[in-house]
């Protein structure tokens, strides 16, 4: 049965809180949206699902007033709108938290939950008003702190606190479990469903994660390539047919198990150990590694080994030393005390460029912070690291040969699957899967013996998911030393022959993918002592 035939009475239908007719909008030859249809009802949490690409950012966007549509009709409670703005959006009762946080970093919390009020601020009521709304919504978070000392997830929280101040009638959110806990993603959906069902909201929810969208919603639309592929009431699909619907082919198993939200199952492809490591010593070794910030140790004597030709997942909440951990093989930032070796060479990471010129390639947690350069083009982002294979030399200069540039891109481009309309077009213009793509396919153009991937697949699609997922099972096949650092344990449980724990900090065990269970790997989560013996037993496998 079609999504909007399901209503409580057939004879006189609600009025949906949100209707969108024929929406579309092109960029040129490109039909972002072609005449997509959407119904929101109050009372109901109503999925958004497609591929990257597929639309989803284009549609919200038009609704916000951030983007002016080419064709089509808006209707809020049944009335025709014409939304030119985000204020616009905000007075009809609209309200979004994106996926890439929109705050302030070095103001506080409060501060950023009232930006853009008129007239005089009280700091006592505005925090006041802060600590009301997260305790209405179970979003704890402290009205004097700090957004750059928050962890994801709570900066996550202080965006939905924003949004939810201003009372929308319907409320979209953009993939808001991507930084999120398990418990934390489980409470979020509860509010939800208290929110909708008690004052009668409306949400769209978009996610890539299919069990999560089966969990939450009531009803769902998939779009593809611009257009509706698929609507259903939620209740009468299931998580692999919407991946079909997403893609337009079959899913692999592999992929469906972490793409889906699904931990493997036991004799499943993807609950398989995944590679092993290879003969000698490990190719990357972190041994003591202390960071401060302000004088908090976030790193408080990391030790961590990885082997070539192995994946081994480092998994804790988010807040628990791995953004640290990142920026520091980033090289951006230095450690107090502690070494990293790669393959047995000892590297300082105050040394600018040091990490790569030993063979150390990132993929970064936040590939739009430390990965790319948005307004630079396509074609120099692949080449960022490779500058000299692409220069030339003129009187008394070196400078980058644009048709250099251009061939080594194209290579990349075409064996990384990158979907772009124009090697010159802006980064900013490519969809995030793509996006990932270029990071990946810039770092393992230089050939590293390590690469450490954090947080990999956060805010991608399935389709997405599936390709990251092959390539770096491929990279670790061909005897390269995989870090992967992630906070879904359903990805390094479907890819890594090792997890590691960290907390607090510091990794607090070791075990392999066999012995690793989620109630065992939550005790570690949590900090509970050590299981030195697994861990040495697993080291020595």
């Amino acid at each position: 049965m079609d999504v909007e035939e399901r209503t409580a009475d057939p004879g006189h239908p609600p009025v949906p809180a949100l209707e969108l007719r024929g929406i579309s909008k092109s960029y040129g030859l490109v039909a972002a949206c072609d005449a997509v249809d959407l119904a929101v009802h109050r009372g109901e949490i109503h999925g958004l699902l497609g591929e990257n690409g597929a639309g989803k950012s284009t549609l919200m966007k038009i609704l916000l007033g951030l983007v002016q549509r080419d064709a089509g009709t808006i209707l809020h409670a049944g009335r025709a709108v014409d939304i030119r703005s985000p204020q616009q959006a905000v007075a009809l009762g609209l309200g979004m938290v994106h996926q890439h946080f929109s705050l302030i970093e070095p103001l506080t919390v409060w501060e950023n939950v009232v930006l853009g009020d008129t007239g005089k601020v009280d700091r006592t009521a505005a925090c006041r008003e802060v600590e009301e709304v997260a305790g209405r919504y179970g979003l704890p978070v402290d009205p004097m702190a700090r957004v750059d000392r928050l962890s994801a997830g709570e900066r996550q929280r202080v965006e939905l606190i924003k949004c939810l101040r201003r009372d929308p009638s319907v409320l979209v959110l953009d993939e808001p479990t991507s930084v999120l806990t398990q418990d934390e993603s489980a409470e979020l959906f509860k509010v939800l469903r208290r929110v909708v069902r008690t004052e009668n909201r409306a949400v769209v929810l978009i996610s890539h994660k299919l069990a999560e969208i089966t969990t939450a919603t009531d009803r769902l639309t998939v779009l593809r390539k611009g257009r509706v592929a698929f609507r259903s009431a939620t209740a009468e699909t299931t998580p692999q047919e919407l991946a079909r619907r997403m893609v337009g082919r079959d899913v692999s198993l592999q992929a469906e198990a972490a793409a889906l939200g699904l931990l493997p199952t036991a004799g499943s492809p993807s609950s398989s150990p995944g590679p092993r490591p290879g003969p000698g010593g490990p190719a990357l070794r972190l041994k003591g590694l202390v960071v401060r910030a302000d004088g908090v140790p976030v790193l408080d004597g990391l030790d961590l080994e990885v082997a070539a030709g192995e994946i081994t997942g480092l998994y804790g909440v988010e807040g628990n030393g791995q953004a640290a951990l990142g920026d520091l093989l980033s090289g951006l930032v230095v450690p107090a005390s502690g070494t990293v070796e790669i393959g047995g060479r000892t590297v300082d990471p105050a040394r600018p460029g040091a990490l790569h010129r030993a063979g150390l390639g990132i993929v970064p947690e936040d590939r739009h912070s430390s990965g790319v350069v948005l307004d630079m083009s396509v074609a120099e982002n692949l080449v960022l690291k490779s500058l000299n294979a692409v220069s030339g030399r003129g009187l008394r200069r070196v400078f980058v040969s644009r048709r250099k540039m251009h061939a080594a891109a194209r290579r990349l481009a075409e064996e990384f699957n990158i979907v772009t309309p124009s090697l010159d077009a802006p980064l900013r213009s490519l969809s995030g899967g793509n996006q990932q793509r270029v990071v990946l396919a810039r770092e393992l153009s230089a050939g590293p013996a390590v690469l450490v991937a954090a947080q990999p697949t956060h805010g991608l699609d399935v389709g997405a998911i599936e390709d990251m997922y092959q390539r770096l099972r491929d990279v670790a096949a061909n005897g390269v030393a995989v870090l992967l650092i992630s906070t879904e344990l359903e990805e390094v449980m479907a890819l890594a022959s090792r997890i590691a724990v960290i907390s607090s900090g510091r990794v607090n065990g070791v075990l392999s993918v066999a012995e690793a269970t989620a109630e065992r790997l939550g005790m570690l989560v949590g900090g509970m002592a050590k299981e030195s013996a697994m861990a040495k037993e697993s080291r020595v496998a």
